[in-house]
C-alpha cells in the first residue's frame, strides 16, 4: 500500500489565511448584508498602472505575429529581465549583483519556500518568531524538524528567535548556532525594519559561522527612511552568505500576473559546492518559467513612467498605513510598523488572545485583520491589519473600530 509525507501531519491544521477565509466565508453565509471590510490577507487593490499595462498589450500584441512570438524561454528568466533587474536594483544601490545571478520566477513565495529543498536534511534553521508561516511550513514538509520540544513548542532542527518589544522586533544573534538562518525586512508581520549596522552583523555571524541567509525583501520599495537597506548585499562580504528573493507582487501590484526572483552569487558555496549551480540545476528540472508578456510587464516596471507612477501608488498604501498608525494611536492603542511597510502591528487590548480579537471585529464591526499568533507564539497578543485596502475603506474601518 502506498504511503504519504507524514511530515505534513506535523502541520498545524489549515493554512493560516485560508483559516481566515473560512471563518470569513462562514460569517457571510450567516449574515449575507454584511459590509465586510478586509484589512487581513495582504493582497493589493489598485489596478495595474498604464505604463505596465501597455507593457503587457504590446506584448501579447507580439506574440500574435510570426517574428515576435515566443514559445518556451529561458527557465532562468529573459536576459532583458535580469539585465534590467542587475543594473536598477543592485548596481544603481552601489551593489555587485551580476545578470546572471538572477532567477525570476512566480513570485517570492514560491522560491523562499522551494529553495530549502537544495539544502540538507539535517541543517538547524533559524526562524524569527513571529514570521511569515510558509518558512516554518515549508521546512516542516521537508522533514526538517527532528524531535518535538514541549519546553520551545517547536521542533529541535527549529530554532525560534523571539521578536519582541523588548528587542524593537529584531532577533538577536542566536547562541545556538543555525545552519540556516530566515530573515525578512521590512517584516511581514510587524512590519519593522533592521539597519545597515545590524543586518551587517548578521551577514559577519553567517560568514563567521559558516550559515546561509535566506533574506526577503518582498518589500523594500515601501522604505522611505535613510540607513535602511533595501538589499542585503549593500552589506560588506554577503556574497559569500547570503540568498535574496524579491516579489513584484507588492512593489508593482502583481498579485493577479505573479512575477519575483531570487538572487544567487556564484561565490556562495558549501564544502566546494556552488549553491548557484544546485539552484539552477533545480529551477530547470521543476520550474517552466514566467510567462514573456509577464516579464515584459515586469521589465516596463522600471521604465522612467513605470517608476514614477509606481512611487505614486506606493505612496496610496501608505498614506493608508499612516492613517491607520495615526488613528489607532489617537484612541489609544498601541502599534508598530506602518512607516516603512505596510503593515500595522497593533497591541491587542485588555489581554485579549488574538483569535477572540479576530472574531470580535468581525462580528461587531465586519473588520478582518490577521491574529498575530498565526504568525508564531510571540505573535499572540497581537493583530496585524494591511494597507492595501481602498483609502475610503480605511477611514471607514477606522470610524467603526472608534465606535466599538
Amino acid at each position: 500500500m502506498f504511503t504519504i509525507n507524514e511530515n505534513y501531519l506535523k502541520l498545524q491544521g489549515n493554512y493560516l489565511f485560508s483559516t481566515i477565509a473560512g471563518k470569513v466565508n462562514e460569517y457571510k453565509a450567516n449574515n449575507q448584508d454584511a459590509d465586510i471590510i478586509r484589512l487581513g490577507i495582504g493582497d493589493v487593490t489598485q489596478p495595474i498602472v498604464p505604463a505596465i499595462i501597455e507593457a503587457l498589450h504590446k506584448a501579447v500584441d507580439e506574440m500574435g505575429t510570426e517574428e515576435g512570438f515566443h514559445g518556451y524561454g529561458p527557465e532562468q528568466g529573459y536576459a532583458f529581465l535580469r539585465e534590467t533587474i542587475a543594473r536598477e536594483d543592485y548596481r544603481a544601490r552601489g551593489c555587485e549583483i551580476k545578470a546572471d545571478e538572477i532567477f525570476i520566477s512566480d513570485g517570492a513565495k514560491c522560491d523562499v519556500g522551494n529553495i530549502q529543498e537544495i539544502f540538507g536534511i539535517d541543517n538547524r534553521v533559524a526562524i524569527c518568531d513571529p514570521v511569515y508561516p510558509v518558512y516554518v511550513d515549508t521546512n516542516v514538509m521537508a522533514g526538517r524538524t527532528g524531535a518535538y520540544n514541549s519546553i520551545t513548542n517547536g521542533f529541535d532542527h527549529l530554532i525560534y528567535m523571539p521578536c519582541t518589544p523588548m528587542n524593537g522586533f529584531v532577533p538577536e544573534l542566536p547562541s545556538v548556532i543555525p545552519d540556516i538562518i530566515y530573515l525578512c525586512f521590512p517584516n511581514n508581520p510587524t512590519g519593522m525594519t533592521i539597519t545597515k549596522e545590524r543586518l551587517q552583523q548578521w551577514v559577519d555571524y553567517a560568514n563567521k559561522n559558516g550559515a546561509v541567509i535566506l533574506y526577503d525583501a518582498a518589500y523594500e520599495a515601501y522604505i522611505s527612511e535613510k540607513g535602511i537597506p533595501h538589499s542585503i548585499y549593500e552589506c560588506e562580504g554577503a556574497r559569500t552568505c547570503a540568498i535574496e528573493m524579491h516579489s513584484f507582487s507588492k512593489n508593482a501590484g502583481f498579485t493577479g500576473l505573479r512575477l519575483g526572483y531570487t538572487v544567487i552569487p556564484k561565490e556562495l558555496q558549501s564544502n566546494g559546492t556552488s549553491l548557484h549551480s544546485l539552484w539552477n540545476r533545480r529551477h530547470g528540472t521543476k520550474y517552466n518559467g514566467a510567462p514573456y508578456i509577464v516579464q515584459r510587464a515586469g521589465e516596463a516596471v522600471y521604465s522612467e513612467v513605470g517608476k514614477k507612477q509606481l512611487s505614486e501608488q506606493i505612496a496610496y498604501y501608505m498614506k493608508n498605513a499612516k492613517t491607520i498608525r495615526e488613528g489607532l494611536t489617537s484612541y489609544g492603542y498601541t502599534v508598530y510598523g506602518g512607516d516603512n511597510a505596510p503593515y500595522i502591528w497593533w497591541k491587542v487590548p485588555n489581554g485579549k488572545k488574538s483569535w477572540q480579537f479576530f472574531d470580535e471585529l468581525l462580528e461587531k464591526v465586519q473588520i478582518v485583520g490577521t491574529p498575530g499568533v498565526g504568525f508564531g507564539v510571540n505573535g499572540e497578543g497581537f493583530f496585524r491589519l494591511t494597507a492595501f485596502g481602498t483609502y475610503e475603506n480605511t477611514i471607514e474601518a477606522l470610524e467603526r473600530i472608534k465606535r466599538m
